[in-house]
Parts: C-alpha cells; sequence; structure tokens
C-alpha cells in the first residue's frame, strides 16, 4: 500500500492510498489502526480507546479525482479554522507536494518515484529550489 496524501485532524483522519498488493484494505487498515494503538498505549498516561470502529472508504476514478480528493483533505484543516494556509498545517502532505519537504509519512508522489529510479541507476541528482 503506498500513501499518495494525508492529513491528520485533531478527532479524525484522511488518507489517500493506493489498494494493498497482497491484502484487502480492511485488513491494511486494520494492521495500521492496531500497531498505532499500541505505540498510544505504551506513551498514554490514560488507558482507553482510541480509533472508532468504522472507516470510510472511496474509489478514486482518474486523475481528476486523484486532484480534487488530494485538495480537499489539504484543505481540511483551513476550512476546520486550524490554521489559515495548508502549509502551517505540519500533520499533512501538503508540504511534501508544495515545498518537496520529507515529512514523517512517506509519501508516493511523481518525484519520490523518479528519485527511486534516479537512485537505483546512479543518475545524477536533482536540484529543488525551495521557496524561501
Amino acid at each position: 500500500m503506498r500513501v499518495y496524501g494525508y492529513v491528520v485532524m485533531p478527532e479524525h483522519v484522511h488518507l489517500l492510498v493506493s489498494e494493498p498488493d497482497r491484502q484487502t484494505l480492511a485488513d491494511a487498515i486494520h494492521y495500521l489502526k492496531l500497531s498505532f494503538a499500541k505505540h498510544v498505549r505504551r506513551t498514554a498516561s490514560e488507558p482507553g480507546s482510541f480509533w472508532q470502529k468504522r472507516y470510510y472508504d472511496r474509489n478514486v476514478r482518474d486523475a481528476e479525482e486523484f486532484a480534487v480528493k488530494l485538495r480537499y483533505l489539504h484543505r481540511n484543516p483551513v476550512k476546520r479554522g486550524l490554521v489559515e494556509d495548508p502549509g502551517d498545517w505540519k500533520w499533512s502532505s501538503f508540504r511534501h507536494y508544495a515545498l518537496r519537504e520529507v515529512g514523517i509519512v512517506e509519501i508516493e508522489s511523481e518525484w519520490t518515484a523518479r528519485d527511486r529510479e534516479t537512485k537505483l541507476t546512479g543518475g545524477p541528482v536533482r536540484t529543488f529550489l525551495i521557496p524561501g
């Protein structure tokens, strides 16, 4: 399963992911939730349940719908009034797409795929300018 986009909100998470190669999406989400819950239990001061039982999934059928979904999840913190600009929300893949920053979650994008290929073939390292 590859992660194409994410945003972690105070009470929910949005993920834009591919179908897993070996198991079902339900299995992948189950293991993701399980591993995170184990981490939270080790570090939390109070016991309790973290995840709700249900998740909602939607199929993305083409590149246009992909862009719409990615834009929606990146705009979610702005829409909720948590920040004024999507780049200000650090629990999001927005900065990966806007500034090519490496975040806490590895994102599969056009340039990460090219970088992986370049590393394997020993090609030249690409240089990027970050606005500042």
